[in-house]
């Protein structure tokens, strides 16, 4: 994946891979300056190889150059926040 491209789908409101012809996902909505992450989507035939945390990886730089809040309502993205504390400034709330 190290040479696939993530970029920000705005029209669908999710950042995007596409790797080996699969798209990974990691769906959002905005509201003001806060964005809500909703799912994120790793196809069968490209789990387990850091794929979606590379894409939440580049999400949340994203997120951090545009002053965005968080609120990850998906768990990955939470898990993710939890065991990468740098990130959880951006929180909108504090996770559990």
């Amino acid at each position: 994946m190290d040479d696939a491209q993530i970029s920000d789908n705005r029209d669908r409101s999710r950042f995007e891979v596409t790797v080996e012809g699969h798209v990974a996902h990691a769906d959002y909505r905005i509201d003001g300056d806060v964005i809500t992450f909703t799912h994120t989507i790793v196809p069968p035939a490209l789990e387990g190889r850091g794929i979606a945390s590379r894409l939440i990886l580049h999400a949340l730089n994203d997120v951090r150059a545009r002053g965005l809040r968080v609120v990850p309502q998906c768990p990955f993205v939470a898990a993710y926040i939890r065991k990468h504390p740098e990130w959880a400034d951006l929180l909108v709330e504090p996770l559990d």
